[in-house]
Protein backbone atom coordinates (compact mmCIF):
# COMPACT_ATOMS: atom_id res chain seq x y z
CA UNK A 1 0.00 0.00 0.00
CA UNK A 2 1.39 3.37 -0.70
CA UNK A 3 1.32 6.10 1.79
CA UNK A 4 -0.49 8.13 -1.45
CA UNK A 5 -3.57 6.29 -1.12
CA UNK A 6 -6.69 8.05 0.10
CA UNK A 7 -7.88 6.94 4.20
CA UNK A 8 -10.84 4.81 4.29
CA UNK A 9 -14.01 5.70 6.53
CA UNK A 10 -15.83 2.11 7.96
CA UNK A 11 -19.02 1.71 8.92
CA UNK A 12 -20.19 -1.04 11.58
CA UNK A 13 -23.93 -1.14 11.96
CA UNK A 14 -24.64 -3.82 15.41
CA UNK A 15 -28.21 -4.18 15.15
CA UNK A 16 -30.66 -6.92 16.83
CA UNK A 17 -31.25 -9.10 13.26
CA UNK A 18 -35.17 -9.81 13.38
CA UNK A 19 -35.79 -13.79 13.80
CA UNK A 20 -36.45 -14.77 10.29
CA UNK A 21 -38.36 -11.67 8.65
CA UNK A 22 -36.09 -10.68 5.68
CA UNK A 23 -38.60 -7.50 4.82
CA UNK A 24 -38.66 -6.01 8.83
CA UNK A 25 -34.59 -6.39 8.89
CA UNK A 26 -34.27 -5.04 5.52
CA UNK A 27 -36.02 -1.82 6.04
CA UNK A 28 -34.53 -1.84 9.82
CA UNK A 29 -30.81 -1.85 8.57
CA UNK A 30 -31.98 0.40 5.72
CA UNK A 31 -32.60 2.97 8.67
CA UNK A 32 -29.57 2.59 10.80
CA UNK A 33 -27.55 3.27 7.71
CA UNK A 34 -29.53 6.15 6.39
CA UNK A 35 -27.52 8.61 8.00
CA UNK A 36 -23.87 7.40 6.84
CA UNK A 37 -25.14 8.60 2.87
CA UNK A 38 -21.59 10.64 1.85
CA UNK A 39 -20.17 9.93 5.37
CA UNK A 40 -18.66 6.80 4.28
CA UNK A 41 -16.62 4.03 2.19
CA UNK A 42 -17.63 0.96 3.61
CA UNK A 43 -20.95 -0.33 5.58
CA UNK A 44 -20.47 -3.67 7.46
CA UNK A 45 -23.94 -5.59 7.86
CA UNK A 46 -24.08 -8.86 10.12
CA UNK A 47 -24.01 -12.53 9.01
CA UNK A 48 -27.29 -13.48 7.74
CA UNK A 49 -28.85 -9.97 8.20
CA UNK A 50 -31.92 -10.83 6.65
CA UNK A 51 -32.86 -13.63 8.98
CA UNK A 52 -30.27 -13.91 11.71
CA UNK A 53 -28.53 -17.68 12.32
CA UNK A 54 -31.59 -20.05 11.44
CA UNK A 55 -31.07 -23.21 9.73
CA UNK A 56 -34.69 -23.50 9.02
CA UNK A 57 -34.49 -20.08 6.92
CA UNK A 58 -33.21 -22.38 4.53
CA UNK A 59 -36.43 -23.37 3.08
CA UNK A 60 -37.20 -19.49 2.09
CA UNK A 61 -33.80 -19.17 0.46
CA UNK A 62 -33.14 -16.32 -2.04
CA UNK A 63 -32.01 -16.68 -5.34
CA UNK A 64 -29.15 -14.09 -6.76
CA UNK A 65 -32.45 -12.50 -8.42
CA UNK A 66 -33.86 -12.07 -5.00
CA UNK A 67 -34.57 -8.84 -2.86
CA UNK A 68 -31.89 -8.81 -0.96
CA UNK A 69 -29.26 -8.44 -3.71
CA UNK A 70 -30.99 -5.54 -5.22
CA UNK A 71 -31.84 -4.60 -2.27
CA UNK A 72 -27.95 -4.24 -1.45
CA UNK A 73 -27.22 -2.89 -4.74
CA UNK A 74 -30.15 0.39 -3.65
CA UNK A 75 -27.96 1.09 -0.58
CA UNK A 76 -25.06 0.96 -2.13
CA UNK A 77 -25.96 3.62 -4.39
CA UNK A 78 -27.57 5.50 -1.98
CA UNK A 79 -24.79 5.65 0.06
CA UNK A 80 -21.92 5.97 -2.12
CA UNK A 81 -20.12 2.96 -0.14
CA UNK A 82 -19.37 -0.62 -0.76
CA UNK A 83 -22.13 -2.39 1.23
CA UNK A 84 -21.71 -5.96 2.65
CA UNK A 85 -23.13 -8.75 4.70
CA UNK A 86 -24.35 -12.27 4.59
CA UNK A 87 -27.39 -13.88 3.67
CA UNK A 88 -28.35 -17.45 2.49
CA UNK A 89 -28.71 -17.48 -0.94
CA UNK A 90 -30.06 -20.45 -3.31
CA UNK A 91 -28.18 -21.25 -6.34
CA UNK A 92 -27.22 -24.22 -8.66
CA UNK A 93 -29.24 -26.66 -6.18
CA UNK A 94 -27.48 -25.96 -3.06
CA UNK A 95 -27.87 -23.14 -0.42
CA UNK A 96 -25.00 -20.68 0.71
CA UNK A 97 -24.02 -19.23 3.55
CA UNK A 98 -23.12 -15.54 0.88
CA UNK A 99 -21.52 -12.82 1.99
CA UNK A 100 -22.53 -10.47 -0.75
CA UNK A 101 -20.71 -7.40 -1.59
CA UNK A 102 -22.19 -4.13 -3.60
CA UNK A 103 -20.76 -1.04 -4.95
CA UNK A 104 -22.32 2.48 -6.04
CA UNK A 105 -21.81 1.61 -9.92
CA UNK A 106 -24.19 -1.73 -9.44
CA UNK A 107 -21.19 -3.96 -9.16
CA UNK A 108 -21.61 -7.09 -7.31
CA UNK A 109 -19.23 -9.97 -5.67
CA UNK A 110 -19.70 -12.44 -3.58
CA UNK A 111 -17.79 -15.28 -1.24
CA UNK A 112 -19.58 -18.22 0.08
CA UNK A 113 -18.75 -19.29 3.78
CA UNK A 114 -16.09 -21.49 3.94
CA UNK A 115 -15.97 -22.90 7.29
CA UNK A 116 -19.47 -24.18 8.43
CA UNK A 117 -20.47 -24.43 11.75
CA UNK A 118 -20.95 -27.76 12.84
CA UNK A 119 -21.78 -27.53 16.25
CA UNK A 120 -25.31 -25.88 15.42
CA UNK A 121 -25.57 -28.26 12.25
CA UNK A 122 -24.63 -25.69 9.97
CA UNK A 123 -22.31 -28.22 7.52
CA UNK A 124 -25.40 -30.77 7.00
CA UNK A 125 -27.45 -27.86 5.34
CA UNK A 126 -25.22 -25.59 3.68
CA UNK A 127 -22.62 -25.91 0.95
CA UNK A 128 -19.19 -24.93 1.74
CA UNK A 129 -17.19 -22.41 -0.46
CA UNK A 130 -14.01 -22.81 -1.65
CA UNK A 131 -11.93 -19.96 -2.27
CA UNK A 132 -11.30 -16.26 -0.57
CA UNK A 133 -12.46 -13.31 -1.61
CA UNK A 134 -10.41 -9.90 -2.64
CA UNK A 135 -12.07 -6.96 -3.48
CA UNK A 136 -10.36 -3.92 -4.76
CA UNK A 137 -12.03 -0.78 -3.11
CA UNK A 138 -10.87 2.95 -3.27
CA UNK A 139 -7.09 2.14 -3.35
CA UNK A 140 -7.56 -0.37 -0.80
CA UNK A 141 -7.54 -4.52 -1.05
CA UNK A 142 -10.03 -6.05 1.52
CA UNK A 143 -10.59 -9.56 2.34
CA UNK A 144 -14.18 -10.21 3.47
CA UNK A 145 -14.89 -13.18 6.06
CA UNK A 146 -17.63 -14.60 7.67
CA UNK A 147 -18.22 -15.77 11.45
CA UNK A 148 -16.74 -19.21 12.13
CA UNK A 149 -13.56 -17.87 9.45
CA UNK A 150 -12.00 -16.38 12.25
CA UNK A 151 -11.25 -19.85 13.81
CA UNK A 152 -8.99 -20.75 11.11
CA UNK A 153 -5.86 -18.58 10.99
CA UNK A 154 -4.44 -20.63 7.66
CA UNK A 155 -7.19 -19.52 5.63
CA UNK A 156 -7.54 -15.95 6.92
CA UNK A 157 -3.60 -15.41 6.34
CA UNK A 158 -2.03 -12.55 4.59
CA UNK A 159 -0.33 -13.37 1.23
CA UNK A 160 2.51 -11.44 -0.07
CA UNK A 161 4.55 -11.22 -3.29
CA UNK A 162 7.85 -11.08 -3.07
CA UNK A 163 8.73 -11.62 -6.94
CA UNK A 164 6.10 -9.03 -8.43
CA UNK A 165 5.65 -5.47 -6.36
CA UNK A 166 5.93 -6.59 -2.55
CA UNK A 167 2.36 -6.38 -2.66
CA UNK A 168 0.09 -7.64 -0.01
CA UNK A 169 -2.79 -9.92 -0.37
CA UNK A 170 -5.28 -7.33 1.50
CA UNK A 171 -4.92 -4.45 3.46
CA UNK A 172 -8.33 -5.20 5.36
CA UNK A 173 -9.89 -8.31 6.94
CA UNK A 174 -13.07 -8.24 7.46
CA UNK A 175 -15.69 -10.53 9.26
CA UNK A 176 -19.76 -10.14 9.58
CA UNK A 177 -21.05 -13.17 12.64
CA UNK A 178 -23.25 -13.80 14.30
CA UNK A 179 -21.33 -14.95 17.41
CA UNK A 180 -22.97 -15.60 20.72
CA UNK A 181 -22.09 -14.66 24.20
CA UNK A 182 -20.86 -17.70 25.21
CA UNK A 183 -17.64 -17.11 23.04
CA UNK A 184 -16.88 -13.70 23.63
CA UNK A 185 -13.69 -14.14 25.19
CA UNK A 186 -12.20 -16.34 21.93
CA UNK A 187 -14.08 -13.48 19.48
CA UNK A 188 -12.22 -10.42 21.09
CA UNK A 189 -8.55 -12.88 21.32
CA UNK A 190 -8.66 -13.71 18.10
CA UNK A 191 -9.53 -10.77 16.12
CA UNK A 192 -6.96 -8.83 17.51
CA UNK A 193 -4.36 -11.89 16.04
CA UNK A 194 -5.86 -11.79 13.33
CA UNK A 195 -5.00 -8.28 12.85
CA UNK A 196 -1.36 -8.33 14.10
CA UNK A 197 -0.04 -11.94 12.09
CA UNK A 198 -1.42 -10.33 8.97
CA UNK A 199 -0.24 -6.66 8.90
CA UNK A 200 -3.37 -5.33 8.83
CA UNK A 201 -6.56 -3.86 9.77
CA UNK A 202 -9.75 -6.05 10.81
CA UNK A 203 -13.37 -4.77 10.91
CA UNK A 204 -15.96 -7.00 12.66
CA UNK A 205 -19.36 -6.80 13.28
CA UNK A 206 -21.28 -8.65 15.25
CA UNK A 207 -25.15 -8.72 16.17
CA UNK A 208 -27.07 -8.12 19.39
CA UNK A 209 -30.01 -8.83 20.93
CA UNK A 210 -31.68 -12.86 21.34
CA UNK A 211 -32.74 -14.92 18.54
CA UNK A 212 -35.17 -17.18 17.79
CA UNK A 213 -32.94 -20.29 19.58
CA UNK A 214 -32.53 -18.32 23.11
CA UNK A 215 -28.67 -17.62 22.02
CA UNK A 216 -27.77 -13.86 22.87
CA UNK A 217 -25.22 -12.01 21.56
CA UNK A 218 -23.11 -9.27 22.95
CA UNK A 219 -21.96 -7.63 20.17
CA UNK A 220 -18.66 -6.55 20.61
CA UNK A 221 -17.99 -5.25 16.92
CA UNK A 222 -14.51 -3.99 16.58
CA UNK A 223 -12.49 -2.17 14.18
CA UNK A 224 -8.77 -3.20 15.44
CA UNK A 225 -5.40 -1.71 13.90
CA UNK A 226 -2.33 -3.71 12.61
CA UNK A 227 -1.14 -3.74 16.27
CA UNK A 228 -3.93 -5.61 17.35
CA UNK A 229 -5.07 -2.79 19.48
CA UNK A 230 -8.83 -1.53 19.07
CA UNK A 231 -9.85 1.37 17.48
CA UNK A 232 -13.33 0.90 17.68
CA UNK A 233 -14.33 -1.56 20.86
CA UNK A 234 -18.88 -1.55 20.59
CA UNK A 235 -20.89 -2.76 23.44
CA UNK A 236 -24.13 -4.70 23.60
CA UNK A 237 -26.57 -2.02 22.68
CA UNK A 238 -27.46 -1.52 18.86
CA UNK A 239 -24.79 1.24 17.48
CA UNK A 240 -23.99 2.83 14.19
CA UNK A 241 -19.91 3.49 14.05
CA UNK A 242 -17.76 4.45 11.69
CA UNK A 243 -13.66 4.38 11.76
CA UNK A 244 -11.17 6.04 9.42
CA UNK A 245 -8.53 3.76 8.88
CA UNK A 246 -5.04 5.71 7.73
CA UNK A 247 -3.47 4.54 4.99
CA UNK A 248 0.16 6.14 5.76
CA UNK A 249 0.33 4.59 9.28
CA UNK A 250 -0.45 0.97 7.83
CA UNK A 251 2.54 1.74 5.39
CA UNK A 252 5.18 2.76 7.76
CA UNK A 253 4.22 -0.14 10.00
CA UNK A 254 5.16 -2.54 6.86
CA UNK A 255 8.13 -0.75 6.50
CA UNK A 256 9.21 -0.74 9.49
CA UNK A 257 8.20 -3.73 10.36
CA UNK A 258 8.48 -6.37 7.61
CA UNK A 259 7.47 -9.56 9.54
CA UNK A 260 6.40 -10.76 5.93
CA UNK A 261 9.91 -10.84 4.76
CA UNK A 262 10.69 -13.71 7.27
CA UNK A 263 6.91 -15.57 6.93
CA UNK A 264 6.43 -19.32 5.89
CA UNK A 265 5.36 -20.03 1.98
CA UNK A 266 2.09 -22.31 1.99
CA UNK A 267 -0.64 -22.97 -0.69
CA UNK A 268 -4.49 -23.40 0.27
CA UNK A 269 -5.71 -26.47 -1.32
CA UNK A 270 -9.13 -26.54 -2.09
Amino acid sequence: MSHSVQDLRVSLIQGDTLWRDPVANRAMYAELARPLAGRTDLVLLPETFTSGFCNEAIATAEGMEGPTVDWLKAQAAALDAAVTGSVQIRDGGEVYNRLLWATPDGALHWYDKRHLFRMAGEHQRYAAGARRLTVAWRGWRVCPLVCYDLRFPVFCRNGFSREVDGRFDYDLLLFVANWPIARQHAWRILLQARASENLCYVAAVNRVGKDGNGNAYHGDSMVVDFLGQPLVDLAEQPMVVTACLSAAALAEHRQHFPAQLDADRFQILD
